[in-house]
């Protein structure tokens, strides 16, 4: 199970937050914590960390060498009476040894991730998100227990949430900070492989591009539902993502591209067609089109498959037959629709009911079909405890978010704690506020 908050009033509570998503969102957050009448402290391990907290009273710079993190980090727990810390992402090195530490220590553990459903929900879990989820060793049969008492209607989330240019802009302000005034966090070593600087090229020209890739997209769409194949989707993700490297086998995306390309080339019939559909932060730090094509042709059906750049799903997915991937998000888009999906990785939904175990080969052949009533209490189950209605990156999905996840926060147990033990967890009404 999660970490259970002990029952405390917000005035005895002290949250340490640590890293968050590009943006402002943790500012407003601790904001609302501090009203609530908690105290807050921020730590920043770079200048993009320091450009977003606005007040320097609460902020800890991190200026050490990596190696003495985890007892600086047990240091501030005992110096400032710390209860509670909070992150975003489990998985980075300075987020995953602070969990560790937090655990020894009784800390009550907050974890917030991209939303489980997108895009109208982000994560917030006790204890761990993804692989680490408490979700992982829940089956469905325990869900459909817990919402045996509660009265709920599916709601399916708006095609759009409208913060994906805002997810860009902030993302290359945070790397402009760390690239041009990060002379004070020198010791800074970020958790992915490429450079700054090169990680802040590449998000600006994703920004730049950004119309370009929309006709691009839509041009190559249209050619697909246009010429009437049968196909089926493969979804791509980040590589960089921690979620890809800490909950998959592979290492690098092209390892993904070559098993589903060798299991669609020996199983799929010959008049299908296979369509790689990328994630829509994909900035091209590794020419995927290129591996793709090549790796295609090595098995002679490079006029068979078919790469797509990121943006909506929804237009592709309604017309394919199947879709696989490692263990992306977009796999609940897949379930909800009925589509028999396969993953090669570790996700909060591989379940048995919907997510086929069978071999590519036999995939690809002939994919077994999602329990889809067995989704939907599954899918209930996350509305009703980690989905949370909102967004990290525009002013309306902050603002959103915050009408709830505070609440969440202060509850004396986790929500999914909560609604399995009989008890019904803070929750609103799932609407748009414009």
């Amino acid at each position: 199970m999660p970490n259970q908050a002990p029952t405390k009033n917000a005035d005895t509570r002290v949250f340490l937050m640590l890293q968050g998503p590009h943006g402002p969102f943790f500012w407003g957050l601790g904001k609302m914590l501090m009203a609530a009448g908690a105290q807050v402290w921020r730590v920043g391990f770079n200048a993009g960390d320091r450009a977003f907290w606005f007040s320097t009273k609460s902020f800890i710079a991190y200026t050490d060498p990596p190696e003495i993190w985890p007892e600086r980090f047990e240091k501030i727990v005992r110096d400032k009476g710390i209860t509670d810390i909070v992150l975003y992402g489990d998985t980075r090195p300075v987020h995953a040894l602070a969990i560790e530490r937090a655990r020894a220590l009784g800390l009550t553990i907050h974890v917030f991730e991209e939303g489980y459903i997108r895009p109208y929900w982000v994560t917030y879990e006790r204890g761990g998100s993804n692989g680490n989820s408490a979700l992982m060793s829940l089956s469905v049969a325990q869900m459909r227990t817990a919402l045996e008492n509660i009265d709920h209607d599916n709601i399916d989330p708006p095609a759009q949430w409208g913060d994906m240019r805002q997810h860009i802009f902030y993302g290359a302000l945070y790397h402009w900070f760390v690239m041009f005034r990060n002379s004070a966090f020198r010791h800074y070593r970020g958790h992915r492989e490429l450079p700054v600087t090169r990680e802040f090229l590449l998000y600006f020209k994703r920004l730049i591009l950004m119309p370009q890739h929309w006709v691009s997209r839509a041009r190559h769409t249209r050619a697909i539902l246009g010429a009437g194949h049968p196909f089926h989707i493969a979804l791509l993700q980040l590589e960089h993502d921690t979620s890809f490297q800490v909950h998959s086998p592979y290492s690098t995306m092209p390892e993904f591209v070559a098993d589903v390309i060798e299991g669609f080339a020996k199983g799929a019939p010959r008049h299908h067609h296979l369509v790689f559909k990328a994630h829509p932060l994909e900035n091209d730090r590794r020419n995927l089109r290129h591996e793709i094509r090549r790796i295609a042709a090595e098995y002679g059906i490079e006029q068979r498959v078919h790469y797509v750049r990121g943006g909506k799903l929804q237009k592709l997915l309604l017309s394919a037959r199947s879709a696989v991937t490692v263990n992306s998000t977009a796999g609940q888009q897949v379930l909800s629709l009925g589509i028999p999906l396969r993953i090669l990785g570790r996700a909060v939904y591989d379940k048995p009911e919907f997510v086929s175990h069978q071999p590519l080969e036999a995939f690809f052949a002939y994919p077994e079909r999602p329990d889809t009533r067995a989704y939907r209490d599954y899918r209930q189950f996350l509305l009703e405890t980690s989905q949370v209605p909102g967004g990290f990156y525009s002013k309306r999905g902050r603002r959103q978010l915050m009408r709830l996840v505070v609440d969440l926060m202060l509850a004396p147990e986790a929500p999914d704690v909560a609604l399995l033990s009989g008890k019904t967890p803070p929750r609103q009404p799932l609407r748009l506020v414009k």
